[in-house]
């Protein structure tokens, strides 16, 4: 039998995505769906840095972490969700967000808001994956 996979697609009638995205992920029937909670920029000391690329950078080594827990890579994440409290700094977000894909980007959504749920935070990062 052969294993089934996520896909990604950006589909012709759409424009192209403004970012590293893809516009659809297919999940196979009978995956597995993990959804993580929102990984913040806290350190490992447990502090939270001032600067959000202090804490992007924070949110991306726990993205890391998570998947190494669950024996998972970066081809299991199939959507990510990111609220950010002050506008991100797409140089520096894209240089963690390379690292950790390989041009074959998940859906995205990302999110200006008042406030996350502690004052300090400026970024949170939430993933869904799926185990096929």
């Amino acid at each position: 039998m052969m294993k089934q996979k996520i896909v990604r697609s950006n589909p012709s009638q759409l424009p192209a995505p403004v970012g590293h995205y893809s516009h659809i992920t297919k999940i196979p029937r009978n995956a597995e769906l993990l959804v993580s909670s929102g990984q913040v920029g806290v350190d490992t000391d447990g502090h939270t840095p001032a600067a959000i690329n202090e804490q992007t950078a924070n949110c991306f080594l726990h993205i890391q972490q998570l998947l190494e827990a669950e024996k998972l890579s970066s081809a299991n994440i199939v959507k990510v969700n990111i609220w950010a409290t002050e506008e991100i700094d797409w140089d520096f977000f894209y240089q963690e967000w390379g690292k950790l894909f390989n041009k074959d980007y998940p859906a995205m959504t990302i999110a200006y808001i008042n406030a996350l749920g502690l004052p300090e935070l400026k970024v949170e990062i939430e993933l869904w994956l799926a185990r096929v």
